[in-house]
């Protein structure tokens, strides 16, 4: 096995690399896998920079919009990049674009896999709670620990709408055998798990939880007395549906004396980006805050996950942040 030699390309403030798509397919209703290689000038499969299990990437998909996906595949094999989107019609366009406009044989620039998710590494017995697309990053980290000289033990608890819609299904039916139990609500919020049975008495497993926000906070109440530093989560973004309505506003440049229009269908970064400004950012989802901008003045509706609340006086994060109304004062 060889080491790519990879390519590397700057955009905005980052350096991505090139990755050929070698598969894609439908692995539940609207949820597409991709497999993602590198290849040389001398042919076959190239290694990839590693990764651990809960990492994720950031992917520029054909629409320009970077979008972060957690890798889904073995660490242990670093040949592919294994991602899962689940086309989302009422998003901002990167899922509808990775499923309808990318096919195999296209390329896609990804950038270096980065981990914020990591599994404690002298834990001895894990509890996974995943919830619809979820499943991913939560797939690599069993992946990883069912390697037979790792003695962890580990079991999941798979929450879907049904079984259509549920990813990989069949893998862990296969690879894990007698440690997932699957539960489906069919969208009848009376059907939802009730995590209190399981979560009543500390374990003295770690928890490890992505997925919907409602199934986050009802792990997070129920968990609230197990020891500090045994429960984790992963959040793939902001809950858009927790703001108001985007309306157009005007941003003012303190330091260029330029003022810009923000139109309700635009994000401020993009606005900066389309009057020529480079504005250092990675997942533009409000999770990483590499978009940290100065903030001067204005009534702003603050929609990352990032800022302290004694920093939203003078900081916006630029790729989800916005004004309420009137007009925002930057320090750019």
């Amino acid at each position: 096995m060889t080491t790519a030699k990879q390519t590397s390309v700057a955009t905005q403030d980052e350096l991505f690399i090139e990755v050929s798509v070698s598969a894609k397919r439908e692995i539940a209703t609207g949820t597409f896998l991709f497999e993602l290689v590198t290849s040389g000038g001398g042919g076959g499969l190239q290694s990839l920079p590693t990764y651990t299990a809960g990492s994720h990437l950031t992917v520029v998909t054909p629409s320009g919009v970077r979008r972060n996906y957690s890798l889904c595949g073995d660490p242990a094999d670093t040949t592919r990049y294994c991602i899962a989107v689940k086309r989302d019609a009422k998003g901002r366009g990167g899922s509808i674009s990775m499923a309808d406009d990318v096919q195999t044989g296209n390329t896609l620039l990804v950038s270096a896999p980065r981990n914020n998710f990591e599994l404690a590494p002298r834990a001895k017995k894990f509890l996974f709670i995943a919830g619809g697309i979820g499943i991913t990053p939560i797939l690599s980290m069993m992946r990883h620990l069912g390697h037979g000289d790792l003695a962890a033990s580990f079991s999941l608890i798979y929450c879907t709408r049904d079984p259509e819609s549920t990813a990989f299904s069949a893998d862990l039916a296969s690879e894990f055998p007698g440690k997932v139990a699957l539960h489906h609500d069919h969208g009848d919020a009376n059907q939802v798990f009730d995590f209190w049975p399981v979560l009543e008495r500390p374990s003295g497993a770690h928890i490890y939880c992505c997925g919907p926000k409602a199934l986050m906070d009802a792990v997070a109440d129920m968990s609230g007395h197990w020891p500090s530093g045994s429960v984790h989560f992963e959040s793939f973004g902001v809950d858009a549906t927790a703001f108001a309505q985007n309306v157009s506003f005007e941003v003012r440049l303190q330091k260029s004396g330029r003022t810009l229009h923000v139109d309700a269908e635009q994000t401020l970064l993009e606005a900066l980006r389309a009057d020529g400004w480079t504005v250092r950012s990675s997942c533009e989802s409000g999770t990483c805050g590499s978009c940290r901008t100065g903030l001067i003045s204005g009534d702003v509706e603050h929609r990352d996950m990032v800022l302290l609340d004694e920093e939203r006086e003078s900081q916006i994060m630029v790729c989800v942040s916005r004004a309420r109304s009137g007009q925002l004062v930057l320090d750019l």
